[in-house]
């Protein structure tokens, strides 16, 4: 069976910076790329990054490009996104996701297991 467990949201000042964990089970973690997406309440589930099997390929939104960095240990079977300058409009649910190909993209249905999310609330 697999999991996606995230953890590591909460909230945090304007300008503040946060890290999310993903840790996987059940799976052959080093044969996935891992995506995070958010969904802000009322509004559609989003790309924000991945990272490819290996790890020497990232991908960001432009919304979150020079601030959010992905990132993933193989051996601890975790993803990991570190956000600064954390901003109100970054303020939603935070999903991990696996994909069975070497390097993903923003398409949710690349992704063929999901975590239950964590909140990330940015005050202003």
């Amino acid at each position: 069976q697999v999991q996606l467990v995230e953890s590591g949201g909460g909230l945090v000042q304007a300008g503040g910076s946060l890290r999310v964990s993903c840790v996987a089970s059940g799976l052959t973690f080093s044969g996935y790329a891992m995506g995070w997406f958010r969904q802000a309440s009322g509004k559609e589930r989003e790309f924000e990054a991945q990272i490819s099997w290996k790890g020497d390929v990232t991908t960001y939104a432009d919304s979150v490009k020079g601030r959010f960095t992905i990132s993933r240990d193989n051996e601890q079977n975790t993803a990991y996104l570190q956000m600064n300058s954390l901003q109100p409009a970054d303020t939603a649910v935070y999903y991990c996701a696996a994909s069975p190909w070497e390097v993903a993209s923003a398409g949710l249905y690349e992704y063929s297991y999901w975590g239950q999310g964590t909140q990330v609330t940015v005050s202003s």
